[in-house]
């Protein structure tokens, strides 16, 4: 991307584009992701990988069930994507010291807050929705019904508190990576960022975000399914996790996140820039 200053939709613009493509690319992967942290005792599963989930899903139900959800995500991921890098654009602007730099930690915060922002205004009553989608096997509008019916409107925004969590974490971890790699790879901007460039910096920063915050992401998956009830709360979800299944409980499904988040990470990384540098070079000259 372009080292001026942009006008503050670009990045805006160019999130909502990038988050769209990203969706579609990698939502397999995010649907047995979701389907291996649903699993419990009382859910067992035919499948216990990303390898197997995906042969088996097709064999018994099509290949295009592999996209059952992708709907309301979809819905979620172009204004999701676009607040996130339109709004981190804008709390790093605003965290910028007097020399225009940013700390490691700045970095972290802005990310943070872009995403909790998103994680409010988007992504908690989209993954609930996606989430019990994939569950009881419906549809995007019959999943919807099903909410409303049974829980009302407070069921569309349940588990938000650990959605806000896992959010917040995972872009402020992404970002703060991102930047890092960015400033190292072009030795404080001195050197052109390409599209290569961009997709391992941001597959990069999807495996170190994975990996700090998929405590946080099973906690929300199981927040959201319909088996819920079983908490009382998300703490009480932590809890629950850690004295039944330990540790290890809370990186289920983390190879097919892995494999969903890593390439996804690359590909909007790296379209974002792409996206935004089109925008400005069209629209901004």
């Amino acid at each position: 991307m372009s080292e001026q200053k942009a006008p503050k939709w670009v990045p805006l613009a160019a999130g909502c584009v990038a988050g769209g493509v990203e969706a579609c690319a990698v939502w397999p992967m995010e649907f047995i992701k979701t389907q291996l942290q649903l699993k419990s005792a009382t859910n067992p599963l035919p499948y216990n990988g990303m390898i197997s989930g995906l042969t088996h899903t097709v064999k018994s139900t099509g290949f295009l069930s592999l996209y059952r959800g992708l709907t309301p995500t979809l819905i979620g991921s172009i204004p999701k994507a676009g607040i996130r890098f339109g709004l981190n654009a804008e709390i790093k602007e605003r965290l910028k010291d007097k020399d225009g730099k940013l700390t490691v930690g700045k970095n972290f915060l802005a990310g943070l807050g872009a995403g909790v922002t998103e994680a409010l205004v988007i992504v908690a009553p989209v993954e609930t929705v996606k989430t019990k989608c994939i569950d009881l096997n419906l549809t995007f509008l019959e999943t919807f019904k099903h909410i409303l019916k049974q829980d009302g409107w407070k069921g569309v925004y349940q588990g938000a508190g650990a959605t806000a969590m896992k959010q917040g974490s995972n872009q402020g971890l992404r970002f703060m990576w991102f930047n890092e790699y960015k400033r190292v790879v072009t030795n404080d901007g001195e050197k052109a960022m390409t599209p290569l460039l961009g997709l391992g910096g941001g597959m990069s920063a999807g495996c170190f975000s994975t990996l700090g915050n998929n405590p946080f992401d099973v906690v929300k998956t199981r927040m959201q399914g319909t088996k819920a009830h079983l908490y009382k709360g998300t703490f009480d979800c932590f809890r629950q996790i850690l004295a039944t299944e330990g540790v290890a409980g809370f990186y289920a499904g983390i190879v097919p996140r892995l494999g969903r988040v890593v390439p996804g990470q690359g590909i909007i990384f790296m379209s974002f820039d792409l996206i935004s540098t089109q925008i400005q070079d069209t629209f901004c000259k």
